[in-house]
């Protein structure tokens, strides 16, 4: 049963977050939308080209755990005054490595992209997208290190706000950039691209805004972090970071492999993630949300209060999957018909496997919830070492074998894809009740 006061507890910090993630969520439906009308090989473009980009940025990206973990455990410990430290050193570290970064994957971006489809329409369609995702790498660095602060302070609202104004102004951007409206060239999907590092930008152009204006009594920019700050932090985002990039890795092997099946499976596969993202954007919001009270927990050293709070989230996370995925199973037609306008084929092939995806989404909300509160307790290696291994030793090779070698198509692989996140969420659960997460220090 749902406790109301520690519910509401848990929706005042999470619910600004999925807000911003749902809101993030919509842009890339509206984006799905916008680029299915360029055809098939243009949608599989984008679908690759996102997946790569998130993996090459994924080091940066692991820093927002590091960050939420450090400045949870400094809040609860009543080190107000030491919060910003953390984030101070995330955004050091992204300085130092960012800028090398982008300069290095904008000229790798053709050889990316055919590296994991060698089809001349993707790599067409596909180059001209990446690059322009790469153009934003550091922004989008330091937004997901800000969303970390903004929720281990209870914060949260910043994160909405900023997210809510980008992402509206991206779906005109966009508009604008990928069909050549109001004068401009008609961009097609470096449009896309573009319009994503834009929006991204200018929400990092308000956070430090917020930061400046309302955190400066946590240490916000006041001096260079000391080396203590900035080992701790590579300490403990490294193992997240290391998880986040094997991570976005395999799913663009899963987009190779199902590159090799055919286009329109690449195609169907697009749009199943991103409407399955509807129902696990929450789930990772309340688990980012409940991360922040586990920590605080930790730093009053009430380890029975920490434990209740995970599973306390995991109740309102496989709930709300439960409800956003309920139209789904039900009318899949309905709901691929708005991302494949005249592609019967590419319907008929996806019908099932979304069907099943929707199907199984609560149960699998419960490892993505633990998962995020198991590392906003700070114990990030053992969620990297469980992570790597399903997905890296069991479910690609397992996606291989029915896909391309055995020619089962979409449904097999989804299968497999399901029972993957499965076995996933029972190690998470395991991990929750063994309660090593509580002995972490950070």
């Amino acid at each position: 049963m749902l406790n109301n006061k520690r519910s509401k507890a848990i929706l005042a910090v999470s619910l600004p977050i999925i807000g911003g993630m749902m809101s993030q969520n919509i842009l890339n439906l509206v984006d799905t939308a916008m680029v299915g009308r360029l055809g098939a090989p243009a949608l599989a473009a984008v679908g690759l080209g996102g997946f790569l980009n998130y993996m090459c940025v994924a080091f940066l990206l692991g820093l927002s755990a590091g960050v939420q973990a450090m400045v949870s455990r400094r809040i609860g410990e009543d080190k107000q005054a030491e919060a910003a430290y953390p984030l101070n050193a995330a955004l050091l570290l992204i300085l130092l490595a960012a800028i090398p970064m982008t300069l290095l994957l904008y000229v790798l971006s053709p050889y990316l992209i055919a590296w994991f489809n060698p089809d001349p329409l993707v790599m067409e369609q596909g180059t001209p997208y990446l690059q322009a995702r790469f153009m934003g790498l550091i922004s989008l660095a330091v937004h997901f290190s800000f969303r970390g602060y903004w929720s281990a302070i209870q914060m949260t609202k910043v994160y909405l706000k900023a997210l809510l104004f980008a992402h509206t102004s991206n779906i005109i951007i966009s508009y604008v950039l990928i069909f050549g409206k109001l004068g401009m060239p008609a961009l097609g999907t470096f449009g896309a691209g573009l319009g994503t590092s834009i929006s991204i930008t200018l929400a990092v152009f308000y956070y430090f805004y917020c930061a400046w204006k309302h955190t400066r009594g946590y240490g916000f920019l006041e001096s260079l972090p000391t080396k203590v700050t900035v080992k701790q932090m590579i300490k403990t985002s490294v193992p997240s970071s290391v998880q986040q990039f094997f991570f976005a890795a395999g799913f663009a092997a899963l987009y190779w492999i199902i590159g090799q099946v055919g286009t329109a499976e690449l195609a169907g596969a697009n749009v199943i993630i991103n409407i399955m993202l509807v129902g696990l954007l929450p789930a990772m919001g309340f688990g980012l949300g409940g991360a922040t009270l586990v920590g605080q927990a930790l730093g009053k050293k009430n380890i029975d209060a920490a434990h209740l709070w995970g599973w306390d989230t995991v109740k309102l996370g496989c709930l709300t999957a439960f409800v956003l995925m309920l139209p789904v199973w039900l009318f899949p037609d309905w709901v691929l018909g708005l991302f494949l306008p005249d592609q019967p084929a590419v319907i008929e092939l996806t019908r099932l496997p979304l069907q099943l995806a929707a199907l199984s989404l609560a149960v699998e909300c419960i490892g993505i919830v633990l998962f995020n509160t198991i590392n906003g307790a700070g114990d990030t290696t053992s969620t990297m070492k469980i992570s790597f291994a399903l997905q890296w030793l069991l479910f690609l090779p397992l996606a291989w074998l029915v896909g391309p070698y055995l020619g089962m198509g979409l449904t097999a692989i989804w299968i497999g894809q399901i029972m993957y996140r499965l076995i996933f969420t029972w190690a998470m659960v395991h991990m929750w009740q063994g309660r090593k997460w509580s002995t972490v220090e950070v």
